[in-house]
């Protein structure tokens, strides 16, 4: 893992940017039209990603204070009929937030309102993430476990594909985050070992590496 990190580094050109380090797992053997074979996990990495998730709050008045000192964005349940008539403003906060939060008795609202768009990207609050928010709870702890958490699974593809941390954080501190997250896929697989086909890693802009030891 060390040595793969290392040469994605090496053969990157340096960017503008902070770039994201990917791990793509390719399996095999398994059916993913068979829901017992699916992969579909909430994870926290061990290493924080220096990067942060933006995280949208979709609240009532109730939790407004709470939401706007500790979300990106904050969109209030009046505001969510014109939020929806505002196309581009919407795409851009789906686009760059990792988790949508709200509260129980809001669900249908929300779904109603933002399901077309937060569906089809796999963003609507998922209760398995934390994103449904318990009366009482302290907004602050929710919004940084979920700046730490990623969402492992499969598709419509024998591919996962996630973000495990960024080029500034250490090679050791992202070899712990892929071994976290090699480790909770292999749990998930009917065969475990046998059901991968490659383990690769790549920067946002730099092309995949294989982890050695991947049959």
């Amino acid at each position: 893992v060390l040595e793969a990190l290392s040469n994605i580094r090496k053969d990157s050109k340096k960017r503008k940017f902070t770039q994201t380090v990917d791990l793509i797992l390719n399996l095999k053997q398994i059916d993913i039209k068979k829901p017992e074979e699916k992969v579909d996990l909430f994870l926290q990495l061990p290493n924080p990603r220096l990067k942060k998730l933006k995280i949208c709050a979709l609240v009532d008045e109730e939790l407004a204070i709470e939401a706007k000192k500790h979300c990106e964005y904050v969109i209030l349940k009046e505001e969510f009929k014109i939020m929806t008539k505002n196309k581009p403003k919407l795409r851009k906060i789906t686009n760059e937030c990792g988790f949508f939060i709200t509260q129980p008795h809001l669900m249908p609202e929300v779904a109603t309102a933002f399901g077309k768009i937060l569906g089809p990207k796999g963003k609507m609050p998922n209760p398995k993430a934390g994103c449904i928010i318990p009366p009482k709870a302290d907004l602050k702890i929710i919004v940084n476990k979920l700046k730490n958490t990623v969402k492992i699974a499969t598709k419509n593809d024998t591919i996962i594909k996630c973000a495990i941390g960024d080029e500034g954080m250490t090679d050791e501190q992202l070899s712990q985050n892929i071994q976290q997250v090699f480790n909770s896929v292999l749990a998930k697989l009917p065969q475990h070992e046998n059901n991968i086909k490659s383990v690769l890693v790549k920067l946002t802009m730099g092309s995949p590496v294989v982890i050695g030891g991947a049959k």
